[in-house]
């Protein structure tokens, strides 16, 4: 597909006062400069659920800024991040193309990768535990039935505990693990392997192959565009090119 893309990660819609309506204007913009797939790199919003019972006015504000993107011709599909929750529901799917744990696309003569990150490091054992509990069929059939309040407070408490036993790594980045990951990748064909979770600018080159952790839209609402032909650079709220820099964590 001969697309321009926008690739945004970690923006956490739901955190801060008014970011629904700034992730809405962006997207806007975004149409308006051409871009005709937007893709998420993991943690879209501050929790999402694939179930409408969860889903928050912010939520549903952005949700329907998707609908018009796609009833025009326009493309959303998400990574499951650590704050993401059963994202093939119905409710969900219906609104979106695609999610999937991993996506692969290629432009021009290029082929990126995208996954989230959080569970690159597979020492991290006590986080892929919590990890795997949160989002099992029991906890999924949970979720289905439990009334919204008492289920919110379950994956509250459960976010919680996945960002403490995760914390280590996801303040001090697992560099040993993401160059593995990349090298991998690499070797599969991959010439751009992009990373979210860690919220910092990270890079790691090997001949012409390139990766990167992309830094969170949440803090410094920065983002990837992809032209059609493959090349890919940084950008602002204004979809104006953007050197990508270091900044600061300051949240899970």
């Amino acid at each position: 597909m001969i697309v321009k893309r926008l690739i945004i990660a970690d923006p956490h819609v739901g955190t801060r006062e008014g970011d629904a309506e700034a992730m809405i204007a962006f997207l806007e913009r975004a149409e308006r400069k051409g871009v005709g797939e937007v893709l998420y790199l993991g943690d879209t919003f501050q929790y999402l659920i694939g179930m409408a019972k969860f889903w928050t006015p912010g939520i549903e504000k952005v949700l329907e800024a998707w609908d018009g993107f796609r009833s025009r011709g326009g493309t959303v599909r998400l990574i499951e991040g650590n704050r993401d929750f059963f994202l093939d529901e119905e409710d969900l799917a219906c609104r979106i193309d695609q999610s999937a744990l991993s996506l692969e696309f290629s432009a021009g003569d290029v082929t990126f990768r995208m996954v989230h990150g959080d569970k690159v490091n597979q020492r991290d054992w006590q986080y892929l535990f919590w990890s795997g509990l949160s989002k099992c069929l029991p906890a999924r059939l949970w979720a289905r039935w439990l009334p919204r309040r008492l289920a919110i407070v379950i994956v509250r408490t459960m976010e919680a505990r996945l960002a403490r036993t995760n914390r280590k790594f996801r303040y001090q980045k697992p560099v040993k693990a993401l160059r593995e990951e990349a090298l991998r990748a690499f070797r599969r064909g991959v010439d751009v392997q992009l990373f979210g979770h860690f919220h910092t600018l990270w890079t790691f080159a090997d001949g012409e192959k390139m990766a990167m952790v992309v830094p969170a839209w949440l803090e410094t609402r920065h983002a990837l565009i992809v032209e059609e032909t493959g090349q890919w650079h940084g950008v602002d709220e204004n979809l104006q090119p953007v050197e990508l820099t270091e900044g600061e964590v300051t949240y899970g």
